[in-house]
Parts: structure tokens; sequence; C-alpha cells
């Protein structure tokens, strides 16, 4: 390995995981999420490995723009919108579409001779409580998008789902007899479907779709897996050993003697900490992989080191292989051991860690 750390991304594997949406939801178009850098992936290789998609989906302009700039065509939807004037332009500019959610909105819109150059999507809060028209407010607002002259290339409706991943499916149930009832006889195309509702229990339904995290091969879900859902890891994150130990029994590792050595052991020191994107909340005993062997951690993570506990794997030494997640270690599981999510995992991982492509 030339690296001591690296995310090598799986083109294929992203490619796959589209194809497996497209089955799950036949007929539905894909507005591929890529903000927060791609969760972790790469804005920019992510979006130009995807030319059969029909849209991007980022959170703010620098991340519309910057796709512009490196040559993405297909649709772009800014998903929290612009909030001044300045920004309204822009979009225009780099032919964004925006998303719709705030009276603010309504009036830069009106305020703007370019407006109609733009698809918009209005947002309805049907329960999530973030962002959105309260479905009590969605006609007033509906209408005056309509009442816009010159009238926009595009009006479209959306909502976001906010427990779409517990299998009960009561609050998306809920959600979506909210957004029927306030869109009833409402013309233009919806996007209700995040992940969770892509490969959750209740049909939801739409014209779009949103995938994010399953787009990246990993489960929306806490019990189960991505391969349970057909998906495939995009990345592998791996890195290498620096150094190798013998603690004595009784002895500590690390910062504040968070274990100590029940009997003497070989200890790799791995090249990976916080800096890095890993969780400092990374217990005792979490596993990572070792010359293709799980081993657990000891010692508290730190900033560009951890330390795993090698005893039972021979020939380890410097520059031995450490896999952190990927296809043999799922990012779900070491999610779980640090009391987390793999979105976070995933849109963790710092600038400092290469991206390479296979």
């Amino acid at each position: 390995m030339s690296r001591l750390i690296r995310a090598v991304i799986d083109g294929a594997a992203l490619r796959h995981n589209v194809e497996v949406i497209r089955a799950r939801a036949p007929g539905a178009r894909i507005m591929a999420v890529v903000k927060a850098n791609a969760y972790g992936h790469g804005l920019v290789q992510t979006a130009l490995g995807l030319p059969s998609v029909d849209a991007f989906a980022v959170a703010r302009l620098q991340e519309g723009v910057r796709l512009r700039e490196r040559g993405v065509r297909a649709p772009i939807v800014l998903l929290e919108g612009v909030f001044t004037r300045e920004q309204l332009r822009e979009a225009i500019r780099f032919e964004l579409e925006l998303v719709v959610h705030d009276t603010l909105q309504l009036q830069l819109l009106a305020l703007e001779p370019q407006a109609h150059r733009l698809a918009l999507w209005i947002k309805i809060d049907t329960g999530m409580n973030r962002l959105g028209f309260r479905p009590e407010a969605f006609r007033a607002a509906y209408e005056q998008l309509c009442a816009l002259r010159p009238a926009p290339r595009a009006i479209r409706l959306m909502t976001h789902l906010a427990a779409a991943d517990e299998p009960d499916g009561t609050m998306t149930r809920e959600q979506l007899d909210r957004f029927a009832a306030a869109t009833h006889g409402v013309p233009g195309e919806r996007s209700i479907a995040n992940s969770a509702g892509i490969f959750g229990t209740v049909p939801v339904g739409g014209e779009w779709v949103r995938p994010g995290l399953a787009l990246y091969g990993a489960s929306p879900f806490a019990q189960g897996s991505a391969a349970q859902l057909g998906l495939r890891p995009v990345m592998r994150l791996e890195t290498s050993v620096i150094a190798v130990r013998r603690v004595p029994r009784g002895e500590t590792v690390g910062y504040g003697g968070a274990w100590r050595a029940g009997r003497e052991a070989r200890i790799a020191i791995v090249a990976a900490g916080y800096g890095d994107g890993l969780p400092r909340s990374l217990p005792n005993g979490a596993a990572v992989q070792v010359a293709g062997r799980r081993a657990p951690l000891v010692g508290r993570v730190s900033m560009d080191m951890i330390a795993v506990d090698v005893t039972a794997i021979e020939a380890v030494g410097v520059g031995t292989p450490v896999l952190l997640w990927g296809a043999d270690l799922p990012v779900e599981e070491l999610a779980r051991s640090a009391g987390t999510i793999p979105y976070e995992l995933l849109c963790a991982v710092s600038e400092r860690v290469p991206l390479e492509p296979v």
C-alpha cells in the first residue's frame, strides 16, 4: 500500500446500487443525493460517475456551483434553496433548481425577473418540522408560485420522511396522508422517498426518489445490512500497521489508560484516528480487520492512531493492511459500535484521507 490510509471508491458498486434502486422504484426518476461531499465519497467524482441518474441533489449553493464548473450538466436541485437575492441570481446563472420552503424565498422569487428560468420544488412539512410549508399554508404558497410571471419552468412537490427507517411505518403513513390531503388536485410531479422510503415497508410512491445513503451501499435501517438489500459498499476505508508492540500483563494502552492488558499482548498501532474521521467514541472491543482477520480495538482513539490487539494473529508487522470498513466489515457495524449511524461515519472522513477510484 503506497499510502498509510486511503478511501478506495468503487465506481462499479455505485452504479450497481443505482440499478438496485431503479428496480426497487420502477418508473421513478432518480435524484441522487450528493451533498456533504457525496457522503464522504467525493462530490465531483461521484456525480461524474453517475451519468445514468436523472438529477443530483445538494444542500448548499456552493456544492451546485462546483458541480456545474466541473462539467455536470444534469439537473441539480438545491435542497435548502437560497436566502438572498445574490444567491438567487447565482442559482439562475448556474441553472440550478430550487427547493422553496419559506415565505422569504417566495418574496425573492417575486422580485426576480429571471425567476421563470427556474424549476421549483415546493416543500411541504408533513411532520419532520424542519423545512417546508405546513399543510395548511401550502396552498397559499403554491398559488404565489403559480402567480409568478413569466411562469417558472416547472413547479414540483416534495416532502421529507422523518421515520421511514422504523419498521411499523406508523409515522410514515401519517406523513403520506398529510401530503396527499394537502396536495389533492394539485398538478405536478412528486418526490417523497429517501433511502429508507425506497426500501421500507410502506409503499411511498412519487415520480421521483431521492436516494442518499443507499446509493453508497449502506443500510438506512438500524437492523439488517446493505447486503440484504442487494447493495454493495462503495467506500473501502483501509490503512496499515505502523508499529507492533508487546505490552506486559497489567500495563495500559493509550490516553487515560482506558484498556489494561489482562495477559501479555501484542498490540498493533494503526494509522487512523479522529483526525481521519474515526469517532473517538469507539469503545474497546470494536472490530477492525488486520491481515484479513478481525481484531479488537484497545484503548482510546487518538488523533492519528488506534491500537489493536493482534495477539491471536500471526505475522503482523509494519505495513500489514488494516480494513476499517468495506465489503468484509460493513460501516453499519462500526457505527453501531460507536453508538452512531453510518451517515456520520461516511461524512466524517476527513480531507486528509485520499479518495482513490477503482
